[in-house]
Formats: C-alpha cells, sequence, structure tokens
C-alpha cells in the first residue's frame, strides 16, 4: 500500500486533533526535546487505554485548533501554549496518575556540549580509572587530582555543571570520559488544559489534607476579625453563640434569674462540695486501676528477684 499523499495526511492529522479535543476534556501540553522515536514509542505503550500522545508541527496544531474555535472557544487559550517542541496527551483519566506515568518514562543520556542542563551535575570524588596523561586536562577545568596506584583520583566532590546553564565542551567531554550520563530526558509537563482552564501542572501537587488547612486557615482568620469588629459572619457566629451563653452564665450566677443549664452551676456555687466530689468521682474510678497495675508490676519484680536468689555470679 502506498503512502498517502501530504494534503490527504495533513487533513486526516486536523481530522485526530479535533476528534480528541472533543472526545477527550482533559489534556498535557508536553514539552518533547531530546526524546527520540524509540522513547516515544515507549511512552505510547505506557499511557495504552489511559491516554493519547499526538505530536506535531506547531503551524498545523494552530491551523486545526482555529479551525474548531467556533464549536469550542476555550481552546483559544491553549493557543500561547504551542511553542517550541511540544504536543498533547489527552486523557479521561485522574490527571495526577496520567503525570506520574509521563514522569516516570524517561532515559538517561549523555551531557552534550551547548545543551541546557534540567539539573545540577557533581562528579564525586571517585578513582577516574585515567591514566596520569590526562592530568592537564582535569587542571584545565580546576579540578583538584592526584595520582593513586598510577590512575587519576578526584578528591573532592565537583559542580562541574549547574541547573540551567549550557554544557561546555570540556564538560561534556569530561563527563563522557568518566561514563557518566547526568541526565534523563523524557516528555516534560509544561501546561495543563481542562474543561476550558489552563493551569501550571504543579497545581496537581496539591492534596485534599493542602486545601482542607488551607480553608480552617481562612476560616479562623474570617471568625477573628468578624468578632473584632462585631459583624457576625457564618464562621464567627458560633462563636458569638458560645461567648453570649458564657455572659449569660455570669449573669445567673452573680444574681437570682436563672434557666435550665445554668441550674447546675448555681448548684455548685451554692454547695461547693458538690464540685469537689463531682471532681473526685472520676479519680477515684481511675485509682483502682493504677494500684492493681502497680501491685501486677511489683508481683513480677518480686518473682524475679525469686528467680535470681540463691545464685552468685561465681556459681
Amino acid at each position: 500500500m502506498g503512502r498517502e499523499d501530504k494534503a490527504t495526511w495533513k487533513a486526516n492529522y486536523f481530522t485526530k486533533l479535533v476528534q480528541y479535543m472533543e472526545e477527550y476534556p482533559k489534556c498535557f501540553i508536553v514539552g518533547a526535546d531530546n526524546v527520540g522515536s524509540k522513547q516515544m514509542q515507549q511512552i505510547r505503550i505506557g499511557l495504552r487505554g489511559t491516554a493519547v500522545v499526538l505530536m506535531g508541527k506547531n503551524t498545523m496544531m494552530r491551523k486545526a485548533i482555529k479551525g474548531h474555535l467556533e464549536k469550542n472557544p476555550a481552546l483559544e487559550k491553549i493557543m500561547p501554549c504551542i511553542r517550541g517542541n511540544v504536543g498533547f496527551v489527552f486523557t479521561n483519566g485522574d490527571l495526577s496518575e496520567v503525570r506520574e506515568k509521563l514522569l516516570s518514562n524517561k532515559v538517561r543520556a549523555p551531557a552534550k556540549p551547548g545543551a541546557l542542563a534540567p539539573s545540577d551535575v557533581i562528579i564525586p570524588a571517585m578513582n577516574t580509572g585515567l591514566g596520569p596523561e590526562k592530568t592537564s586536562f582535569f587542571q584545565a577545568l580546576a579540578i583538584a587530582t592526584k595520582i593513586s596506584k598510577g590512575t587519576i583520583e578526584i578528591i573532592n566532590d565537583v559542580h562541574i555543571v549547574k541547573e540551567g546553564e549550557r554544557v561546555g565542551a570540556s564538560e561534556a567531554t569530561l563527563l563522557n570520559m568518566l561514563n557518566i550520563s547526568p541526565f534523563s530526558y523524557g516528555l516534560v509537563v509544561q501546561h495543563v488544559y481542562e474543561n476550558g482552564t489552563i493551569f501550571e501542572p504543579k497545581i496537581l501537587d496539591i492534596k485534599p489534607e493542602d486545601l482542607r488547612a488551607k480553608f480552617l486557615v481562612g476560616a479562623r482568620n474570617v471568625a477573628a476579625v468578624s468578632l473584632e469588629i462585631g459583624y457576625p459572619t457564618v464562621a464567627s457566629v458560633p462563636h458569638s453563640i458560645v461567648n453570649g451563653f458564657k455572659k449569660l452564665l455570669a449573669v445567673a450566677a452573680a444574681t437570682d434569674v436563672s434557666f435550665k443549664q445554668a441550674e447546675t452551676v448555681k448548684e455548685f456555687l451554692k454547695d461547693p462540695s458538690k464540685f469537689a466530689s463531682a471532681v473526685a468521682a472520676p479519680a477515684a474510678a481511675a485509682s483502682p486501676a493504677k494500684k492493681e497495675a502497680k501491685k501486677e508490676e511489683k508481683k513480677e519484680e518480686s518473682e524475679e528477684e525469686d528467680e535470681d536468689m540463691g545464685f552468685g555470679l561465681f556459681d
């Protein structure tokens, strides 16, 4: 079967992209720098049944999206994100789980001259196995070394490349000489699209517990401000009710006014011995249990002492 012509291929690509955008309400805009065809195939296999990967030229992506804006105007928010070597990962599943699968599929790669370092590169103190003739190479990079058993040994850890910097030719050559592949490459999630909203991938790191903690802090702040300025809100009303009840109890305790909830307090004030007995009752219930525990401990200690009786160190 012959290969389809360019016009047919473009038409099929536009149809596929529009179909995915209608079928999947969520997608990742991913960067694909330094990702080879074999690795891309492995990523597709790993996401099979969970997500669909679609790459293509930026001009074709923009054209397909522009032609579909009449049906879905929210897709216009994706347009500014289509820059560089990017693609789409469409899914109906959980975004956090799909992202974990994307991030887990990475391949180690050597450092190339001129490439931007995705992370810091530190050469540990080690015996390189290289001969003394390479000493001048290390000296040019200001790396402290010594000769040990006829080979070059790096004395201290060396921070040779910083994240975001371009890898120099000398640094790349040295890392290759030491057989160090410092970088890992794979699809990088740059933006997330969900039901017409674009947001940063770090939003997916927020857990329900974090949201709950933030909400409680906000509710406490609202309640504190409302109580201070005397403006009732949903957050402050429970505190206002409790404070009002305390004031009513104080008035009832100081006057002849009484109500059902204040009767116990007034009884305690008339006869403090009732309050003492009420406090002593739980303590009395707890004391027998403590005594029994102490008796058991004493019995165990006495049994251990009995077992040791009659036996000396040199018997």
